[in-house]
């Protein structure tokens, strides 16, 4: 376990906000799947069909930019931990490639971010096709006479 905490932390700051987007998108994941579920087992004709469809489609704009936001941020822990290595060559009498082991592991473990827009683009794409179900569905049964 230590471990890992220290892999987090030789990430740098960027790793925090992946971090936090990831589990608020995997929450928002697992959140609508229940929603889903909770519709699946309604049945038809339904009171507000379109009402219906916008609060099953409540959270996909927030989960599609963590998805896109998670590798930009992971980029940018790239720029910061290349930044940090050729400051470590500067500041360096002999600059000796170790120097710049710290700034290039900081660098690569911030690839992470693409990692997590991975772990949440498959359930959001998941998400798209029961949403696309949904909405057929309440064309199909409509609104209550």
């Amino acid at each position: 376990m230590n471990d890992v905490f220290k892999w987090f932390s030789d990430g740098g700051p960027v790793m925090w906000p992946i971090f936090v987007l990831s589990v608020v998108g995997l929450a928002l994941v697992v959140e609508r799947l229940l929603a889903f579920r909770t519709f699946a087992r309604e049945t038809g004709p339904f009171d507000d069909p379109q009402g219906r469809l916008n609060r099953l489609q409540r959270g996909f704009g927030f989960l599609s930019t963590i998805i896109t936001a998670e590798p930009m941020l992971g980029i940018l822990g790239t720029v910061t931990g290349i930044i940090k290595t050729f400051g470590s060559f500067k500041l360096a009498e002999n600059a000796s490639p170790l120097a710049a082991t710290a700034g290039i592991g900081e660098a690569l473990i911030t690839a992470a971010g693409i990692v997590a827009a991975l772990v949440l683009l498959f359930p959001y794409n998941v998400l798209l096709g029961l949403l696309a179900k949904a909405a057929a569905r309440l064309e199909r049964d409509g609104a209550r006479p």
